[in-house]
């Protein structure tokens, strides 16, 4: 089977049928010069030595090469081989916090923001891993199932703020619940869940969800985003503008802090790892890392047939004509005839 990988280039043969139109053109330019210049006799025997027929080879040979290297640009192909191409990667699910204590400014710009922005670094960084997005706050649902479209996870990523969330709080075990289904129902062995959130868990205990992800293989990673010290958590209007700080029923500030003890106990529980990022700290940076290293498993595997690449023919065949053009001489050798002997 014969094909061309970038056809695209084939239109550049159009410039073959221009290129000798424009050589005859010279060449007829250059005769009714020669015409003007002086009388036709006088003119042959100053333009003896032109051999016409070799500059017309040529220019034949300088069209030809112009062809071959537009053809060569255009990738041709032809013979084939088959080509095993394995697929090899993990699943990778993120529950990201979406309650109001998420939009606390103890980490720049904030606790979501900065969620945000290590998770598309981890999009970055991935080759043939599925990524999957569950926003959680007092109850928990799949934002983006698992794909390798990372552009589209990405754009799902944009879209999660608070607002949609339609109840608030933190609940820890939807989360996980959410979450783990997701990845159970997928299939692959090679399991990753990332909780992000602010620890603070305001709903039921969730040890059987835990259970269920040690039982299932899937690692557990609990980034706890924020400050053990409490702070306020601003509250903005429709178009951005901050309005404050969001109060409870008596006018009090809320103030938010990073639970630590309850993502501590949830790791150790199933086996899983803690990390804390706080102001001024790199261990999410570190654990972006540490995931995108990780291979998986090979997911897939199937034959492709691969076309052999054929551009150094017509490549070789252009700058061999360019080569034995430049040879060709348009002039004619001269003859010395004895004129006999000058004393």
């Amino acid at each position: 089977m014969f094909r061309f990988g970038d056809s695209l280039w084939l239109i550049g043969l159009l410039s073959m049928p221009a290129l000798a139109a424009l050589a005859w053109f010279a060449a007829r330019r250059r005769a009714r010069a020669l015409d003007v210049f002086g009388e036709s006799e006088l003119v042959q025997k100053l333009t003896a030595s032109v051999h016409l027929p070799a500059r017309r080879v040529k220019v034949v040979m300088q069209v030809a090469a112009v062809g071959f290297l537009v053809l060569a640009l255009s990738r041709p192909q032809f013979g084939t081989r088959l080509e095993t191409v394995r697929s090899i990667g993990q699943d990778i699910m993120i529950a990201v916090d979406l309650s109001q204590s998420m939009l606390a400014e103890d980490i720049s710009p904030n606790r979501l923001e900065r969620a945000r922005l290590a998770i598309l670094r981890l999009m970055s960084r991935m080759d043939g891993d599925r990524i999957g997005l569950v926003a959680f706050a007092g109850d928990a649902f799949v934002q983006s199932p698992l794909t390798t479209d990372y552009s589209a996870a990405a754009m799902f990523l944009s879209a999660m703020t608070p607002d949609i969330m339609p109840v608030q709080g933190t609940d820890l075990g939807a989360a996980l619940r959410v979450s783990l289904d997701a990845l159970v129902e997928a299939g692959r062995e090679s399991r990753v869940l990332v909780i992000i959130t602010d620890g603070e868990d305001h709903e039921t205990a969730f040890g059987a969800e835990l259970a269920r992800a040690v039982e299932n293989g899937v690692h557990l990673y609990f980034v706890g985003i924020g400050s053990p010290e409490g702070v306020p958590v601003p509250v903005f209007d429709e178009q951005g503008n901050r309005q404050g700080f969001l109060r409870d029923d008596e006018n009090n500030v809320v103030t938010t802090r990073l639970d630590v003890e309850t993502l501590q106990a949830a790791a150790s529980q199933s086996g899983g790892t803690f990390i804390s990022s706080g102001p001024g700290s790199a261990a999410f940076e570190d654990l972006i890392d540490e995931i995108a290293r990780v291979e998986g498993e090979s997911v897939d595997e199937r034959q492709i047939t691969q076309f052999e690449e054929q551009y150094q023919i017509f490549l070789g065949l252009a700058l061999a004509l360019l080569f034995f053009e430049w040879l060709v001489s348009d002039r004619r050798r001269g003859q010395t005839e004895w004129a006999g002997r000058f004393e």
